[in-house]
């Protein structure tokens, strides 16, 4: 029978919880002001850490009421006051609450609040909106939809400490990307900000703080502004660089150091300075050691990556900094059989990935000592198809980062057979994945990677064709590299695998690519494709005609002196076949093509086109007399004797040599 009292049981409580929380709604529509105060205070206590009771009184209507008494001309300061203190706790409970109020339109009526005399409800408005923006539900554009708010923020941060404390958190949350940046920093925000890192109050200087590292990141105008900034007679930097010594709290160290890094990335400080070398970096890299705390080995890491990135001097500093290498083999022994520990071992796993690519970007002895730390590649394979697509892609890039070397493409990425789970992640991954990916196959497609023979074996052609279809103009490009890497000294049947799986459509439509880099590696690869005699011809016989085309259409296109370059070379390619040659020299616009380029003002053009006659004219090769004579009545001689007397050695020694087949 007690199976049956269970459901009475509990409606009665449900609406006991209910019948409490409507007595506290019931009171905010009382006639009496006093008695609408006390029970706005009542209210205020019920619902502090009672995360049921504020979601009960917002299912109830209470918001809607405590929004009309805010903004009502009769309501007392003090009222006013106490209403926002209590939407500032139901704010503070899920984020459904805080999609709630947001529905309510909280946000306009807050900040019409900040338009008081009055102080304290000023402040109490600020908190309650500081706690809505820091939510991850609300959206930042919400701050700059009135135009008159910034400005108005920015002059109430003179009001007292709750208000600079608050002003700065709700900035730091809200400043996401350039635009915001700019409005901020139009507004004077370094100007009246800057002051506060001195204030008494340690809240304020931290979120003070925080605020320059979100204006100054990635943002060259703010941080070239923040070097000369100076406080109490002190430049910024140098505040910067007092507030990330050992005896500061770790927050506030990591916090500076953030400014520094990002302010030498923006090219405001030199990487050589004392303040980054002997400061910034020690700093972060204390900030990775096994005693700190597990979100600040996260970011102590990540910043020091980004730090270090695109420096080769930096790199090698921070690899023999508190033996950093070792140091961070401990992040990937995070336990992580709960749901909970298995985010922060992803974390931790996400950021020495990172910083391990960042350190390896550049120096060999780096990248061996990285290698050789315990199980480091098993490590880095196991990544690669971790369920994170954070630690996937920080898995490639560290590996992409390896396989600049060519010692450890030709030991470790073999003995881990490495290629075969890259392979895998290509099949299906993100394009943030797949660009870095494809990337590190380019690498691995290089003559002398031992990984060539396998990866071509796994199906790997169809796989890049496919890529060079993509819309993504990184993927393309990547695509075409690699097959163009893939196609270098190649037998005849990889070229031809290539061809085919590529299709002549496709590549004409690379080589009208808007992308320059696309068409640089299209036309890499069409060298690479037509280099060795009996291949030239093979290839030209079954795709001369469309290839002749393409040649005629660039030559004549408005392309830079690189990609003419380049399609001159592949002319000089087809004019070395035994068979090939007639194309050129049955096509009278080409020849008049390689003539023009000849006298053309630039000496790369005109050495390639002295390959495409050098390379008809040659004396050995059956058809030369003919060939000779037809390009003689063209003119080509007096050419090359104008080109004997260059000022240019090379210049001139090529067009001795094309002159001595005629004398031979």
């Amino acid at each position: 029978m007690a199976c049956l009292l269970d459901t009475p049981i509990r409606m009665s409580v449900l609406s006991e919880v209910t019948a409490s929380s409507r007595h506290y709604v019931d009171r905010l529509f009382d006639p009496d002001p006093q008695k609408v105060l006390q029970g706005v205070i009542d209210m205020k206590n019920a619902v502090i850490g009672n995360n049921k009771q504020k979601a009960n009184l917002i299912v109830l209507g209470a918001v809607p009421r405590l929004l009309y008494l805010l903004q009502q001309e009769a309501s007392s300061t003090e009222l006013k006051a106490e209403c926002a203190v209590v939407l500032g706790s139901l704010a503070m409970g899920t984020e459904n609450n805080v999609k709630s109020l947001l529905d309510c339109h909280i946000i306009p009526a807050l900040l019409q609040g900040l338009l008081s005399p009055d102080l304290k409800f000023i402040e109490a408005c600020l908190r309650c909106l500081r706690t809505i923006f820091t939510s991850p539900v609300t959206p930042e554009e919400l701050l700059y939809t009135d135009a008159t708010v910034i400005p108005h923020l920015m002059a109430l941060l003179s009001r007292s400490r709750y208000t600079q404390e608050y002003i700065c958190q709700i900035f730091s949350h809200c400043c996401k990307g350039p635009d915001h940046q700019t409005i901020l920093f139009n507004h004077g925000a370094v100007q009246n900000i800057a002051h506060l890192l001195t204030s008494l109050s340690y809240k304020v200087r931290m979120q003070a703080l925080k605020c320059f590292s979100v204006l100054a990141f990635e943002n060259p105008q703010v941080s070239m502004t923040l070097v000369n900034v100076l406080v109490d007679g002190e430049l910024l930097p140098q505040i910067f660089v007092k507030m990330l010594q050992r005896d500061k709290p770790i927050e506030m160290q990591l916090t500076s150091a953030k400014c520094l890094t990002y302010m030498c990335r923006a090219g405001a400080i030199r990487t050589d300075d004392n303040c980054i070398v002997l400061k910034t970096l020690p700093c972060l890299v204390r900030m990775c050691s096994k005693e700190r705390l597990l979100e600040e080995r996260v970011e102590g890491a990540e910043t020091l990556a980004y730090l270090i990135e695109p420096d080769v001097e930096l790199q090698r500093v921070a690899s023999i900094t508190d033996h950093l290498i070792a140091m961070l083999a401990d992040y990937f022994k995070y336990p992580s059989s709960l749901d909970h520990d298995l985010k922060h071992a992803h974390e931790l796993r996400q950021a020495a990935f990172k910083l391990y690519a960042s350190l390896g970007a550049n120096d060999e002895d780096i990248r061996k000592k990285i290698i050789e730390t315990e199980n480091m590649m098993d490590r880095i394979v196991t990544g690669l198809s971790e369920s994170s697509v954070k630690v996937r892609l920080a898995a490639v890039r560290c590996l992409h980062s390896l396989s600049r070397s060519v010692q450890q493409l030709r030991t470790s990425f073999q003995d881990h057979a490495v290629w075969k789970p890259l392979m895998k992640v290509l099949q299906n991954a993100p394009d943030e994945i797949l660009v870095v990916a494809s990337s590190m196959l380019c690498n691995l497609l290089l003559e002398f990677s031992p990984s060539k023979e396998p990866i071509l074996e796994s199906g790997a052609v169809e796989l890049l064709c496919g890529l060079t279809q993509s819309e993504n103009p990184a993927l393309r490009v990547n695509g075409i590299w690699a097959l163009m890497n893939m196609a270098f000294q190649a037998e005849q049947k990889i070229k031809a695998d290539i061809l085919r799986s590529l299709s002549t459509e496709q590549l004409f439509r690379l080589l009208s690519d808007s992308d320059l880099n696309v068409l640089m590696k299209t036309l890499g690869l069409l060298r690479n494709l037509l280099s060795t005699r009996p291949h030239i011809d093979k290839i030209m016989s079954t795709h001369g005609k469309q290839i002749m085309q393409a040649v005629t259409l660039i030559l004549e296109g408005e392309h830079n002196i690189e990609v003419k370059e380049q399609t001159l070379c592949i002319l000089a390619n087809i004019a070395d076949g035994t068979t090939a040659k007639e194309l050129i020299m049955s096509n009278d616009d080409i020849l008049q093509k390689i003539k023009y380029y000849m006298g053309h003002a630039h000496v790369k053009l005109q050495l390639a086109a002295m390959f495409c006659v050098s390379n008809l004219i040659w004396n050995e090769e059956e058809g030369s007399q003919e060939r000779q004579d037809k390009l003689r009545d063209m003119g080509i001689v007096d050419i090359l004797h104008k080109l004997s007397q260059s000022p240019d050695s090379n210049l001139c020694d090529k067009a001795k040599t094309a002159l001595q087949q005629y004398l031979a």
